[in-house]
Order: structure tokens, then sequence, then C-alpha cells
């Protein structure tokens, strides 16, 4: 089965055509942005060192998040499109289920991680089986990098850009019990032939995206971010706060106006 591959949730654009588990053709760059620029030709690029058309493909795969938001929107809308025009049979791959596809046949606990906002990481937990198949332990979380070492229980293998800009944090509150191993380099990027990969298995099941597919984004709302800003104070308690210090200022006042 021929397949495009392709990944933009992260600045790191990747995009492979794939002949099963067969890598034709791939590349890889740091796109930073210019994901609207630079993905077609780079698409149109691998086309013309296979010697391929689109129209000989059996289907196509991107990754759907979580990650940059306009990155995902160029990555899905673009194979979007070449559905509406090929009819092709298209799947989505959460991008750190992709990540995990990076490591395939790892015995230890996986934790893919990216950059959110803030200062803020997106994370997941998987595991792969003695049967060779990708057994997700946590679905994908946002939060800070305490929360991360907070919601791990077992020895695990951290890795992906989140892991390196935030090695320290997730350090600090990770139990000392528990083990922590690094991949190698070359797994730390979201690669289009992971993605590939674990689209084909999709593929081969029958799981196509619907028509109205959007990407996933996991983003924890703005009243959360506010009550952990806050301290772990509610809104309600912060407004009770507010009223008693302006009531006990304008007590003062008329108390020295009195004096």
């Amino acid at each position: 089965m021929k397949i495009l591959a392709v990944d933009t949730a992260t600045s790191w654009q990747s995009v492979a055509i794939l002949d099963d588990s067969r890598v034709l053709a791939r590349h890889d760059q740091d796109a930073a942005g210019s994901h609207a620029k630079l993905l077609l030709p780079t698409i149109d690029r691998l086309f013309g060192e296979t010697g391929l058309t689109i129209k000989q493909l059996d289907g196509l795969v991107v990754s759907i998040g979580p990650g940059s938001f306009t990155g995902l929107r160029v990555g899905l809308a673009t194979l979007l499109g070449f559905r509406t025009i090929t009819r092709l049979p298209l799947a989505v791959v959460p991008t750190l289920e992709g990540m995990a596809w990076n490591l395939r046949g790892t015995s230890t606990l996986l934790c893919p991680t990216l950059n959110s906002r803030r200062g803020e990481l997106y994370w997941a937990l998987f595991r792969w089986t003695s049967d060779d198949r990708l057994e997700r332990v946590l679905l994908e979380q946002v939060g800070t990098p305490n929360m991360l070492g907070s919601s791990l229980s077992e020895s695990v293998l951290l890795f992906g850009e989140g892991w390196t800009v935030e090695e320290s944090a997730i350090r600090a509150s990770i139990s000392p019990t528990i083990t922590v191993s690094e991949a190698p380099e070359s797994s730390i990027k979201p690669s289009a032939v992971s993605i590939g990969l674990a689209g084909l298995e999709r593929l081969r099941r029958g799981e196509y995206a619907g028509v109205g597919m959007s990407p996933l984004y996991v983003q924890r709302t703005a009243a959360e971010l506010k009550y952990e800003e806050s301290g772990g104070i509610s809104p309600v308690a912060l407004r009770q706060e507010r009223v008693a210090r302006k009531m006990k200022a304008r007590q003062g006042a008329q108390k020295g106006r009195r004096s």
C-alpha cells in the first residue's frame, strides 16, 4: 500500500512516501511557521524523486495534533484537499502516538512530549506490548512540567521537545523511586515515517477520517489557567478578597476622617 504521510504539528515539518513499511522518499526540515509555503513544494519534490503521481497512491495519512494550531491546520487542510480531488482514503494519527512509533518495540513505558503555550507541555503515555501493539496508557494531557512529573507512577522513557526544554523542572517533580530513561537524538522529533506506519494500520482497518474532521486541540480553558495563576484560589474567593480589601480600606479612611 503506497501512502503519502505528512506531519506539520510542530515547527519540524516531515513528509514521506511509503510503500507499506518501505520508505520510498522523505524530507524533514525546520519550517518555523512556514508550513503553508513549504509543504506543497516538498510533496511535489517527493513525487518527483519517486516518479509517482498522487493518483498512484492508495491512501493519505496526516498528524492530527496536538501541536501548533497553524501547522496542524495547514497539514490537515492540504490532505483534505487531496482527498477531495482523488477520493483516496485519509487516516489521521495523534501526534504523540506517532512519536511513540519512533520507538517501536521499546519495552519501557513511553512518554512523548511537545511544547504548548505559557511554558506548558503536551504529553501522553504509551506502551508497546509483546505482540507488537501500541497500547495507550494515558490520553493526551496539557499542563505544567510539575503536572507531567506528578502523573508518572513507574519508570518511563521521556522524549520530545518538551522534555528537552523542561527536563530539570520535570525531574524535580518526579518521585525519586522512578527511573527516567532518555531516547536517542534521532527519535526526539515527530516523523512522517512513524505517522505513516501508524496510519497504515488504520487504513487497513478501514478507520478513515470523517467529513468534518478537525485538528486535535488539547488545551486547558482560560478559567483553569487563571485559577492556577491565582495560586489555586477560585474566582469567587478572589472577588470576596477584593471586596474585603476595599471595605477595609474604606473603613480605615472613614476612621481617619472622624479622628
